[in-house]
């Protein structure tokens, strides 16, 4: 385990509050950060704008930015869209395949039991879901706990696209459920993320 004065002092940028409790635990379970700032931009057209900044700003201190794929081809080519004329080092830009979701549900079994439910509906490898979200969203229909059917699950003639508390709903699971090494078996993205944090040094101008 690092001492403090080893922590590597890191800012984060984020999608959604879902975002921000998966990477906050990430980097809580790499024990090698010490977060000054972690903010919910609300969607990666948000990031999307400042992240010209964010590299600029990462010549003096690390930052780290968090967004989802979404219907991009693959990773290189949205960080090659979004930062044309190179990413600097100090910049750690990760990217969800396809979606934050497919990180949750590469913990398979733990997931089915947060929604009290038994076989494995779940794909080995969730990278390859191709809209994690409605994924998640068709499981938790089934889901045993009321609660968490009315949270998640978009009402019945809603045009929303999640339930009422879809984010706060899932916090719990997040923060007290979802095993990190298990996940980073199932999901490529997620465990090349883990292994560029485990391995990141930042450097000096």
């Amino acid at each position: 385990m690092n001492v403090m004065n080893t922590l590597i002092y890191l800012h984060v940028e984020v999608e959604d509050e879902l975002s921000k409790a998966v990477i906050l635990k990430i980097l809580q379970h790499t024990q090698r950060f010490q977060v000054t700032q972690c903010l919910v931009r609300g969607g990666n057209s948000q990031l999307k704008k400042i992240i010209l900044g964010l590299n600029h700003a990462a010549k003096g201190r690390p930052y780290l930015v968090l967004t989802d794929l979404d219907n991009v081809v693959c990773p290189l080519a949205l960080i090659q869209t979004w930062l044309p004329h190179g990413k600097h080092h100090n910049l750690l830009f990760r990217v969800a395949v396809r979606e934050i979701e497919s990180w949750l549900l590469a913990d398979r079994e733990s997931i089915m039991k947060f929604f009290g439910l038994s076989g494995s509906p779940i794909p080995e490898a969730t990278d390859d879901i191709s809209k994690p979200k409605e994924f998640l969203i068709q499981l938790a229909r089934q889901a045993k706990p009321r609660e968490l059917r009315e949270a998640i699950v978009p009402r019945v003639g809603s045009t929303a696209k999640v339930g009422r508390d879809y984010n706060g709903a899932l916090l719990p699971f997040v923060q007290n459920k979802w095993q990190i090494e298990v996940a980073s078996r199932y999901s490529n993205s997620f465990r090349r993320t883990l292994q560029a944090l485990n391995s990141f040094e930042p450097k000096s101008n």
